[in-house]
């Protein structure tokens, strides 16, 4: 099912990886406790500015600040929509 949105000029669509809920060791993390995840996938793009493209592709997965992005909920699902300067690396 595609997204009916479609992000402004140098704006991402990102979805969030789930946050991890056990350690490596196995120990169950409340949610409470959870840290906020900084990975995510891209799922839509905007066009970019006039002299600047976006270097991110639909697809790409990325790392982004903790605090980055307008969290948003889609059809039960929840995104991040946040400029491309905000993306630190492409994973």
């Amino acid at each position: 099912m595609a997204l009916n949105i479609k992000p402004l000029s140098d704006r991402v669509l990102i979805e969030p990886v789930a946050a991890e809920t056990k350690t490596a060791s196995g120990i169950f993390i409340p949610d409470t406790a959870k840290e906020k995840p900084q990975k995510g996938t891209v799922v839509a793009i905007g066009n970019g500015k006039k002299d600047e493209p976006l270097t991110v592709k639909v697809g790409d997965s990325v790392l982004y600040g903790k605090y980055a992005g307008t969290e948003l909920k889609l059809e039960g699902k929840d995104y991040l929509i946040m400029r491309e300067e905000d993306i630190l690396a492409i994973i």
